[in-house]
C-alpha cells in the first residue's frame, strides 16, 4: 500500500490537474475506492484482498443501445420513371447490337425445352414457354386490334408489365402493347404463338405464376 499512498510528483499532479492527497486522507480514499471496485466481496474478504499485491478491479462494458435496423429500400415506380432507369438511348437502337443476345437466347430456349425434339410434348413446351424469359427472342406481331402493329418484327430488348419493346431491322425501337396482340416466335423451325393478354405480368412474376389451361383465348 505504500506505493499506492505515496504522493504524486508535483509536475505529474499539475499535468493531470489534480491535488495529491497524503496521510490519513489518502489512506481513507484509497481503501474506499478499492472496496467499491470489488462489490461482490464482504468486508473481511475485501480487507484480505487489499493485502495482496495484485487487485482486479471491477469493469463493466457499456451496453449498446438497441436501435431499429435500417432496411435499404429499392426505387419505386415513380422514382424509376424519373431516373429513366428503363430508358434505352437512341444510339443503342441498333439491330446488329442485339444479335449476340439473340444467339444466347436461342441456346437458352433450346436447353430449357430439351432441344425441341419432334417427339417433344407440345403442352409441356407451352408450359415452359409461358414462364420463359424472352429477352433476345425475335417476335413478330401476327394479330392485333391495332392494324398498324401487324407485321412488326424485331428482337425483344425490354419486357415490361404491359408492353414489349422491339428493335427492328431498320434500327427503330417499337413499343407494342401486350393486350389485344398475338406474337409469333420461331425456335429451330418450331413456331409458337404468344397471346399478349396472358403475358401481362413482369417476367419475374410470370416465372412463378401457375397458368391454367384454357380452351380459347380472345384478343
Amino acid at each position: 500500500m505504500e506505493n499506492v499512498l505515496s504522493r504524486l510528483p508535483l509536475d505529474e499532479a499539475t499535468l493531470l490537474g489534480v491535488q495529491s492527497q497524503h496521510g490519513a486522507a489518502a489512506d481513507k480514499f484509497t481503501s474506499a475506492f478499492l472496496k467499491n471496485s470489488i462489490p461482490k466481496l464482504s468486508g473481511k474478504e475485501a480487507e484480505d484482498a487489499l493485502q495482496r499485491k495484485a487487485v482486479i478491479l471491477h469493469y463493466e462494458r457499456e451496453k449498446k443501445k438497441k436501435g431499429k435496423k435500417t432496411i435499404a429500400k429499392g426505387l419505386n415506380s415513380k422514382e424509376r420513371r424519373e431516373l429513366r432507369v428503363f430508358h434505352l438511348k437512341p444510339e443503342h437502337h441498333k439491330y446488329e447490337l442485339f444479335l449476340p443476345l439473340h444467339e444466347l437466347w436461342k441456346q437458352y430456349i433450346t436447353d430449357l425445352c430439351n432441344a425441341l425434339k419432334p417427339e417433344s410434348n407440345p403442352q409441356m413446351i407451352q408450359q415452359k414457354l409461358l414462364k420463359a424469359d424472352f429477352h433476345g427472342a425475335i417476335l413478330t406481331v401476327v394479330r392485333s386490334k391495332c392494324p398498324s402493329y401487324v407485321g412488326t418484327t424485331g428482337i425483344l430488348v425490354q419486357e415490361l408489365k404491359h408492353v414489349f419493346k422491339l428493335v427492328t431491322k431498320d434500327d427503330r425501337l417499337k413499343t407494342i402493347p401486350k393486350k389485344n396482340s398475338v406474337f409469333s416466335v420461331e425456335m429451330d423451325n418450331f413456331v409458337t404463338h404468344i397471346y399478349g393478354s396472358r403475358f401481362e405480368l413482369r417476367s419475374s412474376e410470370r416465372s412463378a405464376k401457375k397458368f391454367k389451361t384454357r380452351g380459347t383465348i380472345d384478343l
